[in-house]
């Protein structure tokens, strides 16, 4: 006959405790003993799912069946969780992971609630989410007092400001005196790069390097905003190999502008692109009119009149137009003059607007052609997350070969992004007190 291990005990069974007797002191009443402690220890014999009995033979009890799991493995098996308890971050390897853009973000172990709602926040605001932003910044000045309110009422401060909503902004004043028992930052009626246009530093230099593309032509834009806002600048040319037409075309316009409405636009280490582009210009051939014009231009600025004059008769025959006009090179107005004067010249490198996707290229030559680089963030209304993330990989190799950089008065919101991929760890963040 076979019995199933695993079965509740029944009435078929009522002499199993009188089939070892016990010793003298055990109550009649006492329930069915458990077995010695070396034969607990004992495997159970397989299969388990069910046990021989022969009847009239005498059997050694075993444990409670209930005191196993049907698999009969143990209790502690059936949990992975708790075998990869001890497990942490801390068991990867870095060198495993790639400097890219997210992988400069530093691991917080300790639970900082606070700084997870300011990184909530400034990515919000990177992706272009401002409404989101500013939702959970009004929760949060209301939710945190003290220095760290001060943290989101300084944020919320900069989102309205950047985003041009000067009646919020002021009666958000009142709020912030009352709470922080300080005076509240005031609204700027002029952009940050406005006032820098004004005077207030010296000239912002461009750098053109390489062969620049219409894809690649960052630098041209800025200089186009710069030139824009009536900015002194400087253009570094040392080390422009050469462009396409697209960007030839823009150049000459833009030189041109600012040639006419006497805009202090200075180019340095323009002759060897000079002579680059001056052997590529064939008379008669009409394919490159945009690289005709920014030769042209820049012959006015750097070569001689009888250099100008013959390369004039050139373009005029190859588009059938009349030649342009030799012009007595004259002063230009410098919007910085008086401070110029105040103050020393700031060789800082200015980047301005909303950066997006970009690759910051352009810093190489910034960054190698001066012995303190400084990039001025004083003009950026926002910083996207893939940005920041090359910006990190831009300036690292810098910072391990012992290079210090400095990036100069972002707002709090791009500030606080810069800290949450690491580029505080790349170069000092200098933030304006407000």
């Amino acid at each position: 006959m076979v019995f199933s291990f695993f079965k509740k005990q029944d009435q078929k069974m009522p002499e199993r405790p009188a089939a070892r007797p016990r010793a003298p002191d055990m109550l009649p009443e006492a329930k069915v003993p458990v077995a010695p402690a070396e034969d607990q220890a004992k495997p159970l014999p397989e299969p388990l799912p069910d046990l021989e009995f022969t009847p009239g033979k005498p059997t050694k009890p075993q444990p409670a069946p209930a005191a196993r799991k049907p698999e009969g493995k143990p209790a502690a098996a059936q949990q992975p969780a708790a075998v990869d308890s001890d497990f942490s971050i801390d068991d990867f390897d870095s060198d495993d992971f790639t400097e890219s853009s997210v992988m400069g973000i530093d691991v917080n172990h300790d639970d900082d609630p606070l700084q997870a709602c300011v990184e909530q926040v400034v990515v919000l605001y990177a992706n272009g989410q401002d409404g989101a932003a500013r939702s959970l910044l009004e929760t949060f000045v209301r939710s945190y007092h003290g220095r760290e309110g001060r943290r989101f009422w300084l944020l919320l401060f900069d989102l309205l400001q950047a985003t041009g909503e000067r009646a919020a902004f002021e009666k958000l004043g009142a709020d912030y005196a009352e709470a922080c028992e300080m005076s509240p930052p005031t609204w700027s009626s002029e952009s940050p790069t406005a006032k820098q246009a004004a005077g207030a530093v010296g000239p912002r230099k461009i750098f053109l390097q390489g062969v620049l593309t219409a894809e690649g032509a960052l630098p041209v834009s800025e200089l186009a905003k710069l030139i824009e806002q009536k900015a002194q600048v400087t253009v570094d040319c040392t080390k422009l190999i050469g462009c396409d037409d697209e960007v030839a075309g823009q150049l000459a316009d833009l030189l041109s502008r600012a040639r006419k409405t006497r805009l202090a636009v200075t180019l340095i280490g323009t002759d060897v692109f000079i002579d680059r582009l001056n052997s590529r210009m064939v008379a008669g051939d009409i394919a490159h009119e945009p690289s005709w014009r920014l030769l042209l231009e820049l012959l006015q600025r750097h070569g001689t009149q009888d250099a100008f004059e013959e390369r004039a008769v050139d373009y005029a025959v190859t588009f059938e137009l009349s030649p342009p006009s030799w012009e007595p090179r004259v002063a230009v107005a410098t919007p910085a003059d008086s401070a110029a004067t105040a103050r020393p010249a700031d060789d800082a490198h200015y980047l301005s607007g909303e950066l997006k996707g970009c690759r910051f290229d352009e810093l190489v030559a910034v960054i190698e052609g001066t012995e303190q680089p400084i990039l001025d963030f004083s003009g950026v209304r926002r910083l996207d997350f893939v940005s920041a993330g090359q910006l990190v990989n831009r300036l690292a190799p810098y910072k391990a070969a012992g290079r210090d950089i400095v990036i100069r008065s972002p707002n709090h919101l791009v500030a606080e992004l810069m800290a949450v991929v690491g580029l505080n760890k790349q170069a000092r963040i200098l933030v304006p007190k407000s």
